[in-house]
């Protein structure tokens, strides 16, 4: 029986995608310029993995349909019946919402609360897409950014001491009510909020202009939200959080795991993102799409976070694990030299990516960009015909 499929993966265009880095590492020539945002393996049904197989390209997500216990192994079947994880790569040029996901049983209430009101699965209003959770863990494919929940109470007084629009909000965080703060901006009627926020974007431009600020600093986030000019009414909310929240720099090969609750953001750079198997994302501006502000305030954990680095556990002489505190997935990292080999014993269906190298896995030659799914409860061998480093997602036992 055949144990590893190539497969292939969706692209996703979003406009804040960057044009280079993924059409480069999948070999592809972007004459017409376009964003390449997201490259999806898997089974979501809006944008199933197609792998290659001897009756031609197949659908994941109809074999998985058609014999979930095959594909998926015993245990994830037992456990999720479903694929319970999505696999990415994505390249962030432009930054993206700040957003929370909800946990798994405020999922199911949404999903069925807008269900009962009827409003379609593809409304551009729609808060819940399914009734899943969406825990993510990323690794990072370049040095990366992002918002990463509340500043300690200590940084963040000082935050809002240190910039004088935000001053007069210090009385609503009295040194530890981040729901008060974060409640009583996001509710401020726009005319009063505009009033807080142009003199901070222009502090901001200006301190770009200076050279004065780097990455580290919320200045040079929000002046390249508004590169174009700062808006003279209507200016998006969003811009507050990048001074409240922790940036958090990520250096190439370590990664940050994101839970329900976390309010966050992608800022800049390419990464590897796995996550459950879901759609659901509330935003909380710095985005065109749907903002609901009510919906929103009821799912953030109004708590400090203390950013963890993961720099991944050895498991083997080339592979690491990064650890998850979500049952849906894992992911390692594995790194031959030219002419090593590691055995894999597979316990659920997982995905190979190769992002960097070439090497030989049951037959299939992958090279850089290439990905594939290995069949669950088999054991097989991946030989390195140069030096490779490859991701795998998987199912916990």
């Amino acid at each position: 029986m055949q144990k590893a499929y190539k497969l292939q993966g969706k692209h996703r265009h979003y406009d804040w995608g960057g044009t280079s880095f993924i059409p480069n590492m999948m070999g592809i020539e972007n004459v017409n310029h376009l964003p390449y945002a997201e490259y999806w393996m898997g089974a979501h049904p809006s944008a199933a993995s197609m792998i290659e197989t001897e009756q031609g390209a197949i659908s994941l997500a109809s074999l998985v349909n058609e014999n979930p216990q095959k594909w998926l192994g015993a245990n994830t079947y037992k456990t999720f019946s479903a694929m319970p994880y999505l696999f990415k790569v994505l390249d962030v040029a432009k930054m993206l919402s700040i957003q929370v996901h909800p946990s798994k049983k405020n999922a199911v209430l949404g999903f069925d609360k807008e269900q009962k009101l009827g409003i379609p699965l593809d409304a551009s209003h729609r808060n819940y897409k399914d009734k899943n959770h969406k825990p993510e863990l990323m690794v990072a494919l370049s040095d990366f950014w992002l918002l990463h929940g509340f500043l300690p109470p200590a940084e963040l007084e000082t935050r809002l001491q240190s910039y004088f629009p935000l001053r007069s909000l210090i009385n609503e965080f009295k040194g530890v009510d981040y729901q008060q703060l974060y409640t009583f901006f996001m509710q401020l009627p726009i005319e009063v909020s505009d009033q807080i926020l142009k003199p901070l974007l222009q502090e901001a431009a200006d301190a770009v202009k200076n050279e004065t600020v780097g990455k580290l600093d919320p200045h040079y986030w929000a002046h390249k939200y508004y590169a174009d000019g700062i808006p003279s009414a209507n200016i998006d909310k969003g811009i507050f959080s990048i001074y409240i929240l922790n940036i958090v720099h990520v250096p190439k090969y370590q990664g940050v795991f994101q839970g329900a609750g976390l309010l966050h953001a992608y800022l800049e750079g390419q990464n590897i993102e796995l996550m459950a198997n879901s759609d659901n994302v509330l935003r909380g501006g710095l985005t065109s799409k749907h903002v609901d502000i009510k919906e929103l305030l009821e799912h953030i954990n109004f708590v400090p976070t203390y950013p963890e680095i993961l720099k991944g556990d050895s498991i083997q002489a080339n592979e690491i694990n990064y650890p998850s505190a979500a049952p849906d997935f894992g992911l390692t990292k594995i790194s031959l030299n030219t002419g090593e080999s590691s055995t894999i014993k597979t316990d659920s269906l997982e995905i190979l990516l190769v992002t960097e190298g070439a090497v030989m896995v049951d037959q299939l030659t992958l090279k850089t960009g290439d990905s594939a799914v290995l069949t669950a409860d088999t054991k097989l061998t991946i030989h390195a015909k140069q030096p490779s480093v490859l991701f795998k997602s998987f199912v916990p036992k």
